[in-house]
């Protein structure tokens, strides 16, 4: 049984989100949780709320023990990207590139198939 959750539009860039889903990826599900809240970075905020909104759904939704719970996978895929511009000397602009990132967490319960 898969229990996702998704969190849209984060104002930080993929690959820094990437960095940290990509070293958690293969912890329990409880026990990542705890390594982000002392992680340095500050990307760690939006994936841990994620991550909590997941086990949430999983626990009210769909009746499964915390402790039963494991990743399926963690995907940050790319959002819109805001286009802005900072003036520079001689009358001219560089551009700069806000970029944006989607987060969606499956998680699947342990002694539960795939469906």
């Amino acid at each position: 049984m898969l229990i996702k959750a998704e969190q849209k539009y984060i104002r930080t860039s993929p690959r820094k989100i990437r960095l940290i889903a990509k070293a958690i990826k293969a912890l329990p599900v409880m026990e990542a949780l705890d390594s982000l809240k002392f992680l340095n970075k500050r990307a760690a905020l939006p994936l841990a709320k994620t991550i909590k909104q997941a086990v949430a759904n999983g626990v009210n939704n769909k009746k499964i023990n915390q402790k039963d719970l494991k990743f399926a996978s963690i995907e940050v895929l790319e959002g819109p990207t805001y286009k802005r511009w900072r003036p520079v000397s001689r009358g001219r602009a560089h551009t700069i590139f806000k970029r944006t990132s989607h987060i969606k967490v499956i998680l699947e319960a342990e002694n539960g198939t795939k469906s």
